[in-house]
């Protein structure tokens, strides 16, 4: 069957459409075949051993999300059936509960072997199954953006109506974490450098954007916003070193911060006085468990919440759909089709 997978060497040039055996279903297990993947901005990194040891080992086989549907089963398999349609969950290994780094080892698509094969053998406990509304294209982008942003808005945000939420960017994440903030009935506020990409967010529901190219203080022009309470009560971060002062200044006391992106840098200067005085919550938020997964379905379905789809590439030009994602520009999630 094809797969791509780094082989020999790491590096974007050692990333190779190449062949393996068929999977088998063992006891337990699932076989599925795969229809379409999504790419995330871990994608980019994992070829170049961007996490070190935790990247896994070559062979690697990357990509994290996609949708496909169960061809067999193997002995003592009662979570799922043949002909259903399920997507692999981003950490095979977390169904509920707290995080261990047992859990956070089984990351598919580096350290494990992801999706970008025909066929995949999966646990059984390591698959969802899809609500029928969602085509196969949107049902791949949900495992680790949509419950990244599940987690970050719902399992440790708490968002509740009449909140208000600030959301940094117009990327995967972004774009789910305001569809949800607005499902739980928040305000919400987003920030980007392209008018063009606020106007979509507000078509969204967005309810006050701004432009931080214009506006590089966009904590102080939040403030008529968020006057009624001294801030937000939850700000989605993802820039990271640039943007945490920022974020630090324009939540509100006893807010919080669900860190998800870096994109800025990982080093910090910024003030601690703050986030002690003002009794601020930093929640780092790394996709989420398996329980979490089957609520936002649940939820998505009850609403009929669609994802923001982007370009379409065909198996074969993974490395264009890498490029693509890289030079950055694009709205929607980048599709990869079997």
């Amino acid at each position: 069957m094809r797969v791509f997978q780094i082989e020999g060497d790491w590096g974007i040039d050692n990333l190779k459409l190449s062949e393996r055996p068929e999977p088998e279903a063992g006891p337990g297990e699932v076989l599925i075949e795969m229809r379409m993947a999504a790419l995330n901005a871990r994608d980019l990194i994992v070829p170049e051993r961007g996490y070190g040891r935790a990247t896994g080992e070559l062979p690697l086989i990357p990509v994290s999300d996609g949708v496909g549907v169960v061809k067999s089963v193997g002995e003592r398999v009662t979570r799922v059936a043949v002909g259903d349609r399920v997507c692999p969950t981003y950490f095979q290994n977390w169904i509920s509960g707290e995080p261990t780094p047992a859990r956070f080892a089984s990351a598919l698509g580096g350290p494990l072997d992801g999706v970008m094969a025909d066929r995949v053998v999966l646990s059984e406990d390591g698959v969802v199954r899809v609500p029928e509304y969602l085509t196969d294209a949107e049902a791949a982008t949900l495992p680790c953006a949509a419950l990244t942003a599940w987690s970050a808005i719902v399992t440790h945000g708490r968002a509740r109506a009449g909140d208000k939420v600030l959301i940094q960017g117009t990327g995967g994440v972004a774009l789910f974490a305001l569809a949800f903030a607005k499902l739980h009935g928040a305000q919400v506020t987003v920030i980007s450098s392209s008018d063009d990409k606020l106007a979509r967010a507000s078509e969204m529901g967005a309810d006050a954007t701004i432009n931080y190219r214009e506006t590089e203080d966009w904590a102080r022009a939040s403030r008529p916003i968020t006057a009624d309470r001294g801030g937000y009560d939850l700000i989605v971060e993802l820039g990271g070193a640039a943007t945490l002062p920022l974020s630090l200044r324009a939540v509100r006391p006893g807010g919080t911060l669900a860190m998800i992106g870096v994109l800025s840098g990982l080093e910090i200067n910024a003030s601690l006085g703050p986030i002690v005085a003002r009794q601020v919550r930093l929640q780092g938020v790394t996709v989420g468990h398996r329980d979490g997964f089957e609520a936002m379905m649940a939820a998505m379905e009850l609403h009929q919440v669609r994802p923001v789809l982007g370009r379409t590439f065909a198996f074969e030009a993974l490395k264009d759909a890498f490029e693509h994602l890289r030079t950055g520009g694009h709205f929607g999630k980048t599709l990869i089709e079997f």
